[in-house]
């Protein structure tokens, strides 16, 4: 594994720095890379998308980020060599004022087993556009998703590093006995929930 700290240098620096290290590998390899910002984080998530890197991301602390990009066997992604600098470009946020709600840890009607395969596919889904929510809510039966145990964690860390705010509701956590098994963002009220989907220029409930 190649470590790159880019923490304190501003775009496009970090993903520079990250194509110069998977240069480096010369092969199939990791390159972790440790950022300050969310816009990094995007930034270098969407190099990876477009070469077809493997990506993980996580927000260790304030201001610290992981970005853990891994080349496949055979050379898949590596970097060309007539890549050029034009295409490390500095992306605007990409997070928009839109909302998304998990009440529930199936989607869908009809089996449950199937819905529970839908709901993690849809939260895999989110950390694949390119536009992302602002918030992702969760209440009632979805808010097993941000805690131990749950399926879901890895994706949710990957929009938590990216800047999405992930909300859970506390008394739907106390209810369900997993106030100590929270793994992922904060916990909420009704009000702020309210206040959130009241704001909010679209809701999305899958």
């Amino acid at each position: 594994m190649i470590k790159v700290n880019a923490i304190g240098d501003a775009c496009p620096i970090p993903v520079v720095k990250t194509k110069n290290a998977i240069k480096e590998l010369n092969g199939p390899g990791t390159v972790e890379v440790l950022v300050d910002n969310e816009i990094a984080v995007q930034n270098l998530t969407k190099m990876a998308v477009q070469k077809g890197y493997e990506i993980q991301s996580q927000k260790l602390e304030e201001q610290k980020y992981q970005v853990i990009m891994t080349v496949g066997e055979g050379g898949e992604g590596m970097e060309k060599q007539e890549d050029t600098a034009e295409e490390t470009v500095c992306i605007p946020d990409s997070r928009n004022h839109k909302i998304v709600v998990i009440s529930s840890g199936r989607m869908g009607e009809g089996n449950d087993e199937l819905g529970e395969v839908l709901m993690k596919g849809f939260i895999y889904a989110l950390t694949q556009q390119d536009e992302l929510p602002e918030t992702i809510l969760f209440y009632n039966g979805g808010a097993p998703f941000t805690c131990e145990g749950s399926p879901a964690l890895e994706d949710l860390k990957q929009l938590e590093a990216q800047g999405v705010e992930i909300l859970t509701c506390g008394t739907c956590l106390n209810y369900y006995g997993l106030s100590e098994k929270l793994k992922i963002g904060d916990v909420t009220n009704m009000y702020v929930i309210t206040e959130k989907m009241m704001q909010a220029d679209s809701i999305i409930k899958p």
